[in-house]
């Protein structure tokens, strides 16, 4: 039986979420919905034009009710931060066109899966479910998917080796107060200093990890690709993908992801990102990986730096 998406906002990211899917004939059916009716019709013949190099795909612009039906909704609608505009600004903006556009698709998709790509994304992942009543299992964020990727990728470069061959996660927010749990890391099913002190592991003792420098480079690297292109878009599409894959082949796979925290950690009534089991139904299980002491007042300190913006913003 074929798998039915729709995207929510077809900007940059929304388009490439849309060609990225497309290309993996993950659905057979792609609807695509955007405020500007003819930037959608006009990326979904752009698709469809190239569908004959690819698996087949009824891509097309669609209204809120055509998201009847969905197997999973994707929503990057929102602004992007202006010159001179606060964080606050940007997020009551964006919480306000949630709070707008969530219960119609709600009302057209209640069985759906959300997964929330618009920043700030834990915030407006809180906002949907809010806003709509969904089961949390339905609602999950892009959140520290991609930061995730980025740390192992980096970390792999720093010891030269795959990045496939490095597991590691960052939780908290997506943004300025996520933390890495070092203590998780583990390379080639090592600990990360056990293999650091191996013959396997080239890095000497005058080149040891710079972990802060690490964690540093993860955390800015997308406002580095913001300053030397203008936008991020092609790493978020394919973090996207990877969600879509383990719902809509039910793969039981562990992401970091964001969704409505209860009792973890000492944290509840909050979206951020820790590792959850994905599956066809959305959420199928919490991951608590034991912290260390240190590293859990961090990621508490995470949950109240977004706790204190809600509290600001009209949720």
């Amino acid at each position: 039986m074929g798998k039915k998406v729709t995207i929510v906002g077809v900007g940059n990211v929304g388009a490439s979420i849309a060609y990225t899917l497309t290309m993996d004939g993950m659905a057979s059916e792609i609807v695509l919905i955007d405020v500007n009716k003819g930037k959608a019709e006009g990326e979904a013949m752009d698709i469809l034009q190239g569908t004959a190099f690819c698996p087949p795909v009824d891509i097309h612009a669609g209204e809120y009710e055509d998201a009847q039906g969905s197997d999973i909704v994707i929503i990057t609608s929102g602004i992007p931060r202006k010159p001179g505009q606060s964080r606050l600004d940007l997020a009551q903006t964006n919480v306000n066109l949630m709070k707008e556009i969530a219960p119609k698709l709600a009302k057209a998709a209640p069985d759906a899966i959300y997964i929330v790509v618009s920043n700030p994304v834990d915030v407006m992942t809180y906002t949907l479910i809010k806003a709509t009543g969904l089961p949390e299992n339905q609602v999950i964020g892009s959140g520290t998917i991609l930061d995730s990727a980025r740390l192992r990728s980096i970390l792999a470069e720093s010891v030269n080796v795959n990045p496939k061959n490095v597991h590691g996660y960052v939780f908290g927010e997506h943004g300025d107060s996520s933390m890495v749990p070092w203590s998780l890391i583990t390379i080639a099913g090592m600990e990360m200093n056990i293999y650091c002190d191996s013959a396997y592991c080239k890095v000497s003792d005058e080149n040891r990890l710079d972990l802060p420098k690490i964690e540093e480079e993860m955390r800015t690297s997308g406002a580095k690709v913001i300053g030397l292109k203008g936008a991020t878009y092609y790493a978020i599409a394919l973090s996207v993908r990877r969600i879509c894959d383990c719902i809509l082949r039910d793969t039981n796979t562990i992401l970091t992801v964001s969704s409505m925290i209860n009792n973890r950690y000492g944290i509840s009534d909050v979206c951020l990102s820790l590792p959850l089991v994905i599956g066809s139904t959305g959420i199928i299980a919490p991951i608590n990986p034991p912290l260390l002491p240190e590293e859990e007042l961090l990621l508490q300190k995470s949950a109240n730096t977004l706790k204190e913006l809600i509290v600001e913003l009209s949720v």
